[in-house]
Parts: structure tokens; C-alpha cells; sequence
């Protein structure tokens, strides 16, 4: 029997429950971890799954070290310091373990007495890497799910999958929160509705170690996993090794969790925070900031883009009350696979056109007041071109650029010109993040805003959802831009400018964009 409206409660779910979470070293996660040290201060404990690292050999120390001296903690250090370090101390477990291993990479022994202990667990744990080697991609975004699956049924114990709403891949129009249909080659599907992708891992696996075997130059096998990814992704149905490999995860979640609580959450594009931790919270340079920074960085003044067309952005803050009210419902009602899209598109949405004409704009009026993101006033505007007029621009300027080249060895100048640094960026860029500015579908979240709905009145104030508080104006130009410019980027000083963008950026490849 289903409970009636707004009987869900957050604090009744989770209080003194026990949270194995993943993924702490990055983004999204420390901000659901922040969330739920500051809202759900009688959650019961929160294990944190974190691997060793070079210099930390214990996840308590990475924790430490990378985790507990985040600017995420910033508000509750400012305003509860003594909870914030009591609760460091009292209810935040560091387990040493590695999600790609069998049991963690844990002793038999230890991994049952991490079953009896664990009530739910929240995997916010992947590689958000585009063009990662296809054998580390599957291993963290797809295979892991076998041992988190593992874990799941020991502990009887839901589990939230944090996935990406670009599972939907090569499809087109209006994405549903439902399980998604490969867009290329065919792959079975399972009569309880997910597909059957253990034989596709294995002609993956094979291929793999073909590659490995006939390959010994670290830097030639990365580039020929990286090409096998993105070949295989392409082949059946994705623009890449991430989105590929999450959807497969996806898949295996619901194989492993079959007749037991499972829900997937699929955010769009995460940007910095609307409210929460604070205005603008960001860690690293994510999808469209790569871009900005790259154009504030005078190294790319076009791009390809639909500017006709909605892009799909939501703040982390968001995603994590989302991530929360799911879990909290899957303690709840522990009873049924559920598929929730947290996104903007369908209730808030916002054209591609329209970001850049707000991000250009700001830039030009107040390039000053982001002292680590522009060192200079910005001269161009930002050019969106078609597929087609940006191969013929990339042609005319690559043919360009190597005139100049050889002229500049002929002079005996060996460092690379800025116009072909420029050349690559651009190149890389387009690669890398053409397909997102290019949508093709729209989101929706219709489930999720009625799950929000089911919670009690203190819970919508408490764990926002709806894209539709967002103000595109403000969020953009003064909350992410401040945002980017405060949590993400160093000061001038202390790295070069080519080191900055250098960093935001994968290595370049020889696939045209799409």
C-alpha cells in the first residue's frame, strides 16, 4: 500500500541509519556528503569507500588530507566548527578499498562485517573522463557494479546508482526517466527490461587484451584503448567512453539487484551549486567550463554549437538533494527498481544560444572582477559555427598555421606558436565536448518532481529539486562565473596560463568532431 502525499520524511529515513558512500575524492559527492552532515545530523554513520593513494596509504589519511580541508565544509567550519569536527571524528568511517576489486580488495572476513553494517549505499563513484582508456573506464563505470551489487544483497541493503542522463546516447527527442534502448548495433535485452551486456563486456575484454598484447608503449597503448572506447561507443550507439560505460553499469545495477531496492539517478550537466554549500561551489573545470576557460585564456574563439537548440545544465546542490531524497525513499519503500532525471530541460529550460550570449556578455562588462580567470580584456566574440563551417575554418587555419610553422624553423624558433596552440585547444575542445553543445533530446524529470512532492513541507525547503528556482541571468553571470573564479582556478601566480587550460583539457586525438 502506498503511503499518501508528503508522508516521506528525510530525517525519519536516515536517522541513525549507516551510508557507505563512494566517490568522496570528487565533486558531486562531497557536496551530497556536506549535505548530509549539515541537514541529516542524526544519520548513524558514514562510511566513506576511499582508495590509497601516492603519499596516503590509508583512506583515513586521504580523507584528511583531500577531503576533510575542502572548501565544502567551509560554511559548517564557519558557522558549527566543533559539530563539524566532532562529527569528523565520531561518525565518519574511512575504509581502505578499491571499488574495481572483488570485495573491495578486502578480506572475506572484513567485507561480511561491512554487509552487517551497512543499511544503504550511495555510489557517486566514476570516471568522468570522455575519452578514458576503454579497459579503466569499464573497470571503475561499469564492472565495479558487480562488487557494489555484491555488497548490496549481503547487507540487504538499497542501492542509489548515480548515473548520467547521456546514457540516452546517439537517441533523439523526448528522454524519459526509463530504462534506455542502445541508439546502434543491437544488443539483447532481458524479459525484466534491462539488456544483457555481460556478452558484449567479454568481446570488449577480448579486444582489450589483443591491444595489450601487441602493444608496449605506454603512451601508444593509452591512445589505442582511448580509440577502442570511442570506436565501440560509437558502434553501438554513443558519442563516448563514459556514457557508453555508465550504461552499462546501469544495466548490470539492475541484473544484480534484481527483486531488491535499486534506484538510478541520472543528472544532466553538473555545474557549480545555486545555494548550497555556497553560491557558485565548484571543484575542478567541468564540461562547459572548459570552454569559457579556453576563450577567457584567448585560445579558441569558435566553436561548434546548436544555438537553437536547449542545453541541458543543473546545479550540484540539486543533484545532491535529489541523491538524498531518493535514498531516503528507498528506506523507506524498499521495495522496486526506480529511474529518477535530475535535469532543467523540460521544466526550466535554456538554449545554448542564450549561455553563451550570457557568459560572452558578463565576460566582456566584467572581465576585471574575475582576476583568475581573465589576465586580459577579452577582444573577439565567441563564433558559433555549423559541423561544416567548422572543418572548413579548422582546414583554412590548420593550412595557416603550418605555413607558419615551417617559416618559424626555418628562422630556428622552436616554441610552439600561440595560433597553433590556439589550433589544438580549439581542436581538442571540439572533440572532446561538441557533442553536448549539439543537443539532440530533452530531458524530463517528471518523476522525481513527484517524488519531491511526497516529502514532508520542511523537506522542500530543506532538499530542493526543481530547476525551475533557477534564474539562467543570475546563475550564470554572477553565481557560476564568481563561482569558477573563487573554487576552481588558482591564482595567476602560481601557474602558467597554458599549464591552467592544459589541465582543464584531455589529450588531443585524432577523431574529428562530431
Amino acid at each position: 500500500m502506498k503511503r499518501p502525499v508528503q508522508d516521506l520524511s528525510v530525517q525519519a529515513a536516515l536517522s541513525g541509519k549507516r551510508i557507505l558512500l563512494t566517490g568522496t575524492t570528487g565533486f558531486l559527492a562531497k557536496v551530497v556528503l556536506e549535505k548530509l552532515i549539515r541537514a541529516v545530523p542524526d544519520v548513524g554513520r558514514l562510511i566513506l569507500l576511499i582508495r590509497g593513494s601516492r603519499g596516503c596509504d590509508s583512506a583515513r589519511e586521504r580523507f584528511e588530507r583531500e577531503i576533510a580541508t575542502s572548501s565544502v565544509f567551509d560554511r559548517l567550519r564557519a558557522e558549527q566548527p566543533d559539530f563539524l569536527e566532532n562529527f569528523f571524528a565520531e561518525k565518519i568511517e574511512c575504509l581502505t578499498g578499491e571499488i574495481t576489486e572483488p570485495g573491495f580488495g578486502l578480506p572475506a572476513s572484513k567485507f561480511v562485517e561491512l554487509a552487517a553494517r551497512v543499511d544503504v549505499i550511495i555510489n557517486a563513484a566514476a570516471s568522468v573522463n570522455f575519452r578514458e582508456p576503454l579497459d579503466q573506464a569499464l573497470a571503475i563505470n561499469s564492472l565495479s557494479l558487480h562488487h557494489l551489487t555484491s555488497l548490496a544483497r549481503a547487507a540487504d541493503a538499497p542501492l542509489i546508482q548515480v548515473s548520467t542522463c547521456y546514457v540516452n546516447g546517439y537517441n533523439r527527442g523526448e528522454m524519459r526517466e526509463q530504462v534506455v534502448a542502445p541508439a546502434g548495433a543491437p544488443i539483447p535485452r532481458h524479459r525484466d527490461g534491462y539488456y544483457d551486456v555481460e556478452a558484449l563486456i567479454g568481446k570488449l575484454q577480448k579486444k582489450i587484451e589483443r591491444i595489450k598484447a601487441s602493444v608496449r608503449d605506454p603512451r601508444q597503448l593509452e591512445r589505442r584503448l582511448t580509440e577502442l572506447g570511442i570506436a565501440e561507443s560509437n558502434r553501438y550507439g554513443w558519442n563516448d567512453t563514459y556514457t557508453f560505460t555508465k550504461w552499462m553499469g546501469e544495466q548490470l545495477a539492475m541484473r544484480g539487484m534484481q527483486g531488491r531496492p535499486l534506484t538510478i539517478l541520472r543528472p544532466s550537466i553538473i555545474e557549480s551549486a545555486l545555494q548550497e554549500p555556497a553560491p557558485g561551489w565548484i571543484e575542478g573545470v567541468k564540461v562547459a567550463d572548459a570552454i569559457i576557460l579556453a576563450y577567457a585564456r584567448g585560445k579558441t574563439s569558435f566553436f561548434p554549437a546548436k544555438t537553437d537548440e536547449v542545453i541541458d545544465i543543473i546545479p550540484a546542490d540539486l543533484v545532491a538533494n535529489s541523491i538524498v531524497l531518493a535514498t531516503a525513499e528507498a528506506i523507506a519503500e524498499p521495495d522496486q527498481h526506480r529511474i529518477y532525471q535530475c535535469c532543467s530541460g523540460s521544466g526550466n529550460p535554456i538554449l545554448m544560444g542564450d549561455v553563451i550570449r550570457l557568459l560572452e556578455g558578463e565576460s566582456k562588462r566584467n572581465w576585471k572582477a574575475y582576476d583568475r580567470l581573465f589576465y586580459a580584456e577579452p577582444k573577439h566574440d565567441f563564433r558559433v559555427v555549423n559541423n561544416t563551417s567548422f572543418r572548413l575554418m579548422m582546414g583554412a587555419m590548420g593550412a595557416a598555421v603550418a605555413v607558419r610553422t615551417a617559416a618559424r624553423r626555418l628562422l630556428g624558433m622552436t616554441e610552439v606558436s600561440r595560433s597553433l596552440e590556439a589550433l589544438r585547444t580549439t581542436q581538442t575542445l571540439a572533440i572532446t565536448f561538441s557533442f553536448y553543445t549539439q543537443p539532440r533530446y530533452r530531458f524530463h524529470n517528471t518523476r522525481l518532481l513527484a517524488l519531491a512532492q511526497r516529502f514532508r513541507t520542511e523537506d522542500s525547503f530543506l532538499f530542493p529539486v526543481d530547476a525551475r528556482l533557477i534564474n539562467w541571468p543570475d546563475y550564470l553571470c554572477r553565481i557560476h562565473m564568481a563561482g569558477l573564479n573563487r573554487y576552481a582556478l588558482r591564482r595567476r601566480d602560481t601557474a602558467a596560463v597554458s599549464a591552467t587550460v592544459s589541465a582543464a583539457l584531455p589529450a588531443p586525438a585524432p577523431e574529428a568532431a562530431r
